[in-house]
């Protein structure tokens, strides 16, 4: 018999002890950093067409309760309200993302410990404690899995992102050891998402599911049930049927901080972000006066392989194909003064000189793209733009503005949170909501975080 920890149970004795003391205030300030910009996002989300269906069907088929429906005076239960603010957080492709296991992490941790800090009553020092053990828990699974398992073609967000959720959601409930790990082990066994939801309504949507599945993995092990603790390393397990048997050692969680190293990157521009160190070398030739948009010949983008992966639409017609999308990243940097949420809308990508120029734009892999290359730069970009005379120039960014090293100043994310939020919200209520969640640690009740709506209490009376 092996005398291995389970890795789940590792990850859960960990979490069932963690105190907001215990986190360093560096954790903690990043850690409100993905919160901030993911309540952003989501807020501008929830008047998306699929969270919009995710809303409607969720307030059919399921019971009332203290969790609110992001930009909406509705309260479902918990699992609920995950599903739909997770979609709603996903819809817009806007939201934040970790580098181990490539995962849009706080879309699906968020919306899973807010919903449950608010169904309990809780203050605001334990959904931040809960946000940031989701978030180690899940991120210290990716790096044991390496990065091998995305490369595999898993969507890694649906399928790791029930740890994050789960783990939070059991901080949050206060679960012990025990019940943390049999809570994963639920989780786990029915996690599973494939790129090809990329481009369509399923990618949020799973997003949604995925924090759904965390929530009510943990209220089922909060009443007894048990699930397998060892399903990471089990024959028929994780790493066995999803990762060809690749399983390094589990990096302690609580000593190395992954929302430090490597930390998370918040996108600057709503597209996939394997497109955005390409924006960022073409705009600095660009900027440079280099080249003349009029004289564009050609525009080669040299990638990685996963960049080619995920950037499937050369051709978009619609918003969904254009963020997943080289040629329309390329052409709107060229054509428009920023790519933003409004610049999506089908009017605009269908324009006669962006579907033009589109074509001109094509993507390569070369030998440039060694291991030690990827390591640094794992969906960095050279940018070659040849003129209509045959000359050229180039640039190479290997990581964008918005990366964890190089990040969004604080007065950035200010910019971009309003820009989302009072798309739904006024500017008076966006500017509350951000503060309260810059001092998240001091807000005495979750349930009260959204300025601009009445308790669920009053509401109710």
């Amino acid at each position: 018999m092996s005398t291995l920890t389970p890795t789940l149970v590792e990850l859960a004795r960990w979490s069932a002890r963690v105190r907001l003391a215990d986190i360093p205030p560096p954790v903690q300030h990043a850690a409100k950093r993905c919160l901030i910009d993911t309540l952003g996002v989501a807020l501008a989300g929830s008047a998306s067409d699929v969270a919009k269906q995710a809303r409607t069907v969720s307030l059919a088929v399921s019971a009332t309760g203290y969790s609110v429906l992001l930009g909406h005076a509705q309260w479902l239960s918990a699992p609920a309200a995950a599903f739909v603010n997770a979609t709603a957080g996903h819809a817009l492709d806007f939201d934040d993302n970790c580098y181990p296991g490539v995962v849009h992490g706080s879309v699906v941790i968020m919306p899973a410990v807010l919903a449950v800090a608010q169904m309990r009553d809780l203050n605001g020092a334990a959904l931040l404690t809960a946000f940031v053990v989701g978030s180690e828990c899940e991120y210290a699974l990716a790096k044991a899995l390496t990065r091998q398992l995305y490369e595999r073609r898993w969507w890694t967000t649906g399928l790791l992102g029930v740890v994050g959720a789960c783990a939070a959601a059991c901080h949050a409930l206060g679960l012990n050891a025990e019940r943390t790990a049999s809570a994963l082990g639920i989780a786990l066994s029915s996690t599973g998402a494939m790129k090809a939801c990329f481009g369509t309504d399923a990618k949020a949507l799973m997003a949604g599911r995925t924090s759904e599945t965390g929530v009510i993995a943990a209220l089922l092990a909060e009443q007894g049930g048990r699930g397998p603790v060892d399903i990471v390393e089990h024959a028929n397990g994780l790493a066995a049927m999803f990762n060809a048997g690749v399983l390094k050692a589990l990096p302690p969680p609580g000593q190395n901080w992954s929302l430090l190293d490597p930390g998370v990157d918040i996108k600057r521009i709503p597209l996939c972000l394997s497109s955005h160190a390409a924006v960022d070398a073409l705009k600095d030739i660009l900027k440079d006066g280099a080249v003349a948009v009029e004289d564009i010949a050609e525009i080669i983008c040299d990638v990685p392989p996963i960049v080619i992966q995920n950037l499937t639409h050369d051709a978009p017609t619609q918003r969904q194909q254009a963020q997943f999308s080289m040629p329309f990243a390329m052409a709107a940097t060229c054509l428009l003064d920023e790519i933003t949420l409004e610049t999506l809308a089908e009017t605009t990508i269908n324009r006669p000189d962006l579907q033009l120029l589109m074509q001109r734009v094509h993507k390569v892999s070369s030998e440039r793209w060694d291991s030690e290359r990827l390591d640094c730069a794992p969906e960095g970009a050279w940018v070659k733009v040849i003129r209509n005379d045959g000359s050229s120039v180039e640039r190479f960014c290997a990581m964008p503005l918005g990366s964890a090293i190089n990040p969004l100043s604080q007065a950035q994310l200010h910019d971009k949170f309003m820009q989302c939020t009072t798309r739904v919200m006024s500017a008076t209520h966006a500017q509350t909501l951000f503060e309260r969640l810059e001092q998240l640690e001091r807000l005495t009740r979750a349930r009260d975080l959204l300025p601009h709506l009445h308790s669920v209490e009053q509401s109710a009376s």
